[in-house]
């Protein structure tokens, strides 16, 4: 009999845990899986692709604040009510309706909008050298575009920036100590969506919001009240994360590796959106994505058990060194295979066009007016949990003539 390799276990909940630790890599290096106290970690690109594909397993993120002793309140009553979570008929017809609101089509429209964001917002602090890229430009830039994508006012843009930072915190193992301030960002965020929800009835616009409530009042069958404002918070609060989070992700990864940098400035045309691929395979805002297996049945040598939950760890499958050469290495001209940090199945993020856009926008303008970019040791990083993100990003930079 082959003996099979010992699984390492792994320590997720711990605070200061990180994906790019020695302690991934060996568990990476020993086995495909590693044990958590949650489920299973999968590590591995091969089991990651082959994970994400399988009918076997569904959403499984539903347990995530019960995992950590929230039941019930505010937060864990949208939680289990978003389209990140629902499973089956219910899901498809929600993203079926919302799908052509992110197409290409809809987006490329505003690609000159995010342009003069962006250099508006380089302009207030170009010329110091330096500046606190997470509070600067990654928060103003998202919170801005989401409301530009959502018809908002954009001088609404602090405040919804400050709640749905709040509700993130629910995404992360500080989600108990922090659930009193989250239930009353949802409340906040709430009022605020029924509000916008009457605004178009009264006057609609040509926004995505105005053609949900659309489709709302047109066909009742189709979206009801509560669904369609869940579904305003998920995308104020998701569209504002992610893109908020990963540029600071994208900029330190960058600053590792200025030949890049200036790669993409010199030619941003053929780079930016390898840019943008590149920077979310080696430090992808969400760490990993959770599933959980509808049946039993067998991967590999293992018997995963009906119930049993596995995180496929999307920063380790995605720097591989069995599917990746120079996995840690960003790299423009390397012909990569699909990283999986926008998920994959059926529940592939259904923002990835918008985000893929204002990222590739955002790297552009910021790679053709800076060179030397740095950033100071003092930056603050949310926990490697299921998101992560900086706080706090102090770069430095020569301006670019």
């Amino acid at each position: 009999m082959i003996q099979q390799p010992t699984t390492l276990h792994l320590d997720i909940s711990d605070e200061y845990f990180r994906m790019d630790s020695e302690e991934v890599r060996k568990a990476r290096a020993t086995h495909w899986y590693a044990r958590t106290d949650w489920g299973i970690a999968v590590l591995s690109y091969e089991d990651s692709s082959a994970l994400l594909k399988s009918s076997r397993l569904t959403q499984g993120s539903a347990k995530w604040p019960a995992q950590h002793g929230v039941v019930g309140g505010h937060f864990d009553d949208w939680w289990q009510k978003t389209l990140l979570v629902l499973e089956g008929g219910e899901h498809n017809r929600i993203r079926r309706l919302v799908n052509p609101a992110f197409s290409p089509r809809r987006i490329e429209p505003l690609h000159a909008e995010f342009e003069d964001l962006a250099d508006s917002l380089i302009d207030e602090w170009i010329d110091d050298g330096g500046t606190e890229f997470a509070g600067r430009f990654a928060a103003p830039y998202a919170t801005r575009i989401l409301c530009k994508i959502l018809g908002i006012e954009e001088r609404e843009w602090k405040k919804i920036h400050e709640l749905a930072s709040t509700i993130g915190l629910g995404l992360g193992i500080t989600i108990n100590e922090n659930i009193a301030r989250i239930d009353h960002a949802i409340v906040e965020l709430t009022e605020f969506a029924e509000d916008l929800v009457r605004k178009r009835r009264k006057s609609p616009k040509n926004d995505i919001l105005s053609t949900l409530v659309e489709t709302r009042d047109t066909d009742a069958g189709k979206l009801s009240d509560q669904e369609l404002i869940n579904l305003i918070i998920l995308l104020i609060f998701a569209g504002i994360d992610t893109t908020r989070n990963q540029l600071a992700l994208a900029v330190e990864a960058f600053a590792k590796q200025q030949d890049q940098w200036e790669k993409l400035a010199h030619d941003p045309d053929r780079y930016a959106a390898k840019a943008v691929e590149e920077a979310l395979r080696v430090n992808p805002i969400g760490r990993w994505i959770s599933r959980e297996a509808s049946e039993t049945f067998q991967h590999r040598e293992r018997t995963i058990e009906q119930g049993t939950t596995l995180h496929l760890f999307t920063m380790t499958s995605a720097t591989d060194p069995a599917a990746f050469e120079n996995p840690d290495l960003i790299d423009l001209d390397a012909e990569r295979a699909p990283h999986f940090a926008f998920g994959g199945g059926l529940h592939h993020c259904l923002g990835h066009f918008v985000a893929r856009a204002d990222i590739g926008v955002a790297l552009t303008k910021l790679s053709t007016r800076m060179t030397d970019l740095r950033v100071g040791a003092d930056a603050e990083w949310l926990p490697d949990s299921g998101n992560t993100g900086a706080n706090k990003l102090p770069i430095t930079f020569t301006p670019r003539p």
